[in-house]
């Protein structure tokens, strides 16, 4: 069975469905650890309640960016893991740290990109008057969010909504798609070739995979 490690900086929602989809069978893989930058996140004690090893590293225990980089990826590697699954980590990873682990990365952005890299994009959204907005699965690349996208989901900006409103509304369809392209990975049916996302032996378009 494959194995899994998620990377974690707050809440842990994805991570929430992560592990539902595990234990349901509708990911064939092994949640092996749980990593943060902050001990101080929910999502440690979601990993921990499922019996998932978790820890924590503390960026300010190391002097860069690219030694803090080098000291997780050696903690990732003793779980020897077929995929790493970024799921609101909230640091810019060094291009070493990318380029280990390049091709079996993953990463959420909230947006339907290539709108909005970073951060506030909700705000960003409704301040722009949009009329959808959503959520992108993608590849990680050394372009911030700008990785080739597998699946997008589209949802509504109503005129009333808040930020607030509208993250709720697009992290429902996080928790659907996010499971979905992990199990199309770890199935074998999802790979990074040549700088695009390829699903069942087609390449995807930019803003990836479409139902007919």
């Amino acid at each position: 069975m494959k194995r899994i490690v998620v990377l974690v900086s707050g809440d842990g929602s994805n991570l929430q469905a992560l592990i539902d989809a595990c234990q349901q069978g509708r990911i064939n893989a092994r949640l092996s650890a749980v990593f943060s930058n902050k001990a101080s996140a929910y999502a440690l004690e979601r990993a921990q309640t499922a019996g998932i090893p978790a820890q924590s590293l503390s960026p300010s225990a190391f002097a860069d960016r690219e030694a803090f980089d080098l000291a997780l990826a050696a903690d990732i590697d003793a779980y020897q893991p077929d995929l790493l699954v970024l799921a609101g980590y909230m640091r810019i990873l060094s291009p070493a740290f990318v380029k280990r682990y390049a091709g079996r990365m993953l990463n959420i952005h909230p947006s339907l990109l290539p709108k909005y890299p970073g951060l506030n994009t909700h705000q960003k959204a409704i301040d722009n008057q949009d009329s959808e907005h959503g959520t992108s699965v993608h590849f990680v690349t050394q372009e911030l969010d700008g990785g080739p996208v597998i699946l997008q989901a589209k949802v509504p900006v109503f005129d009333e909504d808040s930020a607030e409103d509208l993250s709720e509304r697009v992290q429902t369809q996080e928790h659907n798609i996010y499971p979905l392209v992990v199990s199309w990975f770890v199935d074998g049916r999802l790979i990074l070739r040549d700088d695009c996302a390829v699903l069942d032996g087609k390449v995807l378009p930019a803003q990836g995979y479409a139902a007919d």
